[in-house]
């Protein structure tokens, strides 16, 4: 019943940050869309006046809602996780052995791994767009696409406007994060990189090959740390 129970839970999580996701979406393509401020963008004129040109106060509770999003997000992500490993640990767990002649343990044991196994299959079926592995599944993504031009290779080669990146090439969250991704991008001009992103919920796998363009950069995109 523990591991059932805990795969509820899991799953309820999941959709939760599915919707979390969608909300952050939507948020993000108002600040983003042509003539608004973004996501950092100054909110005053070159001479220091307020913007007449956008909804300001409008604009403010949008970034304090991502940014409580965000904190939502990482909750409820870093409890996913957690779960996970759980369910992943029961299912790997040897028998434990009983007392002699008690038997209880040795026939609870492969009940609870039997549940704990069929718990982690449903939640990494449900969770990902394919049969990847369990590290990819547990990974948090560490960038965000906040900014995406029209035409770049970065757009023609599918990456979106709030794809969260969980793995860009060999770059995995962790340190220096913004050094890893430049190296990997000087490296591979020219050259496909592969891309795991979570897209409203779901993980999507892409290939873009950084190159030049009538725009700046290699890529045309920015990603934000997350």
């Amino acid at each position: 019943m523990v591991g059932a129970n805990m795969k509820a839970e899991t799953l309820k999580l999941m959709e939760k940050r599915s919707e979390i996701e969608a909300e952050m979406n939507a948020i993000i393509e108002r600040l983003c869309q042509p003539g608004a401020p973004g996501l950092s963008g100054n909110l005053v004129d070159s001479e220091g006046f307020p913007r007449s040109d956008i909804d300001i106060p409008v604009v403010r509770a949008d970034r304090r809602r991502l940014a409580e999003l965000k904190v939502d997000h990482n909750d409820i992500t870093d409890k996913i996780n957690a779960n996970i490993q759980v369910l992943h640990s029961a299912r790997l767990a040897p028998t434990s052995s009983s007392p002699e002649g008690s038997g209880v343990n040795d026939q609870n044991a492969p009940v609870i791994n039997a549940v704990a196994s069929a718990s982690l299959q449903d939640i990494v079926s449900r969770d990902s767009s394919s049969s990847n592995d369990m590290d990819v599944i547990s990974s948090i993504p560490f960038a965000m696409v906040d900014e995406i031009a029209d035409a770049s290779p970065a757009a023609e080669d599918g990456l979106q406007l709030g794809d969260q990146i969980v793995k860009f090439g060999n770059v995995k969250a962790g340190d220096n994060v913004l050094q890893k991704l430049a190296s990997e991008v000087q490296a591979n001009q020219g050259h496909g990189i592969a891309i795991l992103v979570l897209r409203q919920g779901a993980l999507v796998n892409i290939t873009v090959t950084p190159r030049a363009w009538q725009g700046r950069g290699v890529l045309g995109c920015h990603f934000r740390i997350i």
